[in-house]
């Protein structure tokens, strides 16, 4: 996110699950039949802005990008309030009750949440990239999850300070970065 502070944001999530058994073993079934109502009612909730979804598909369980056995979630909220109502104050609530039927448990974090600005649609891959983030570096402004999340406003701000500290490092201020870069003051 590079926007301002003070700039709309939306928040994005990534989840991802490890099946059990192929999405065609009959003991997925009952999950597989959660999907469309599930999804429907993410469609109509407020608050929603996008899912990702395959080619042709209506939803995104055909799309493998992080292992054969892995499903992912991703998608876009107005406010993390927003997801949160739907995560957890809605029939969605009742299959995440049932998802040790289903999915291996996780050792590592499998949901992250970040924000993006206003009418970015995120990509797989930088949400892959976050949820690495995450897993590498523990809860920030740039990668977080409902438990230890931040602000848009401090996401925004993380971002200004780790350009700044970018921008500093490469000598993009002149003759002070450089100076700075080999700890000697610079030249007045």
């Amino acid at each position: 996110m590079t926007a301002s502070p003070h700039a709309p944001a939306h928040l994005a999530q990534l989840n991802v699950s490890t099946l059990l058994h192929p999405l065609d073993d009959p003991r997925l079934a009952p999950f597989v039949e959660q999907l469309d109502p599930v999804n429907a009612a993410a469609d109509g909730t407020p608050g929603f802005v996008w899912r990702l979804v395959g080619d042709g598909a209506a939803d995104a369980t055909a799309l493998r990008p992080a292992g054969e056995d892995v499903i992912v979630n991703l998608s876009v909220w107005e406010t993390q309030e927003a997801l949160w109502d739907f995560a957890y104050r809605s029939g969605h609530l009742e299959v995440m009750r049932r998802r040790r039927e289903w999915f291996a448990r996780h050792v590592e974090s499998h949901l992250v949440l970040w924000w993006v600005p206003a009418g970015h649609v995120p990509s797989v891959t930088e949400a892959l990239e976050r949820l690495a983030d995450l897993r590498a570096n523990g809860p920030s402004p740039r990668a977080f999850t409902f438990a230890s999340s931040y602000s848009a406003t401090e996401a925004a701000e993380h971002v200004e300070r780790a350009e700044h500290v970018e921008h500093a490092e490469h000598g993009e201020h002149g003759e002070h970065a450089e100076a700075a870069s080999v700890g000697e003051s610079p030249a007045r």
